[in-house]
């Protein structure tokens, strides 16, 4: 699978700015330790989970001190079962203790963005609708996590409000309606993809009307948005949203939508217990 490609030098400020916050001008209890005790240390996890923030974790270490080295036992999208060991780490005690807990609250946050994000994949596996993830994303780490969903083999919807256009009921009440504010965007970015959100089969055709790429078919019940499914099928990409949760999204992927977004990939997380110990 092909995991969403995130760039170095976004990795670099994510680690950069959490030492800054975690480190900030030392590590006074680290400084405890003589300066020359050189460890070995072990990474594991105690819960089974989808590995993910292998990069970040290494990028902790590189801006803390290059001659730590690492060894990896697994990879990003690997899974893991509960004891199993993720890396062992060599190098000064001093260093390796600085960089315990921020290297595994990247792993941490972002094997559980992945592991959940793998649930959801498999719950409509068996269906040809995709999972989308949103915005809905712990702010400073939209591509981090991002990336997380891809690993546990979802799909990325648009990374932020720069790269396409999502029409929402606002957008639509400012513009005096939903022809208006495509037809604005049109004009904006004609080369953006364009999507517009809707409530009911009214603006659904509205949407069709108005020659929108997208449409985001809002807390539509099952029966209505089978019927909006149909009108949609071979003139417009379908995407469903709206408190959809691991028990109901099968039902979702069942009427045949393109796709189903959820902030859940993203927000509704629970970190991955993982401890560090020194042999």
């Amino acid at each position: 699978m092909k995991f969403l490609q995130v760039p170095q030098s976004v990795i670099e400020e994510n680690v950069f700015n959490a030492l800054r916050e975690d480190v900030g001008d030392g590590d006074i209890t680290a400084e405890l330790i003589p300066h020359d005790n050189i460890s070995l240390a072990t990474v594991i996890s105690r819960e089974a989970c989808v590995f993910c923030g292998l990069d970040w974790f290494e990028e902790t270490y590189r801006q803390i001190d290059e001659d730590i080295l690492i060894d990896w036992c697994v990879d990003d999208g690997d899974h893991i079962e509960a004891g199993q060991i993720i890396c062992t780490l060599s190098g000064s005690s001093q260093h390796i203790v600085t960089g315990e807990r921020t290297a595994l609250n990247f792993v941490q946050t972002l094997s559980a963005t992945a592991t959940v994000s793998a649930r959801y994949a498999a719950r409509i596996a068996d269906t040809k609708t995709r999972v989308l993830d949103t915005r809905k994303t712990i702010p400073g780490l939209r591509m981090a996590q991002k990336y997380a969903v891809s690993c546990g083999g979802c799909k990325n919807h648009r990374l932020g409000l720069f790269d396409a256009f999502l029409i929402k009921e606002n957008h639509i009440n400012a513009c005096n309606g939903i022809s208006n504010a495509v037809t604005e965007a049109r004009f904006h970015n004609p080369e953006l993809s364009i999507e517009v959100e809707v409530e009911n089969l009214d603006e659904l055709q509205q949407a069709l009307d108005a020659g929108a790429d997208r449409v985001l078919l809002d807390n539509f019940d099952i029966d209505t948005l089978k019927q909006a499914v149909q009108t949609c099928r071979g003139k417009i990409i379908s995407e469903a949203s709206g408190n959809i949760t691991l028990d109901s999204i099968h039902a979702v992927a069942e009427t045949g939508v393109d796709y189903i977004s959820t902030g859940a990939l993203t927000k509704d997380i629970k970190a991955i217990d993982l401890s560090m110990r020194f042999d």
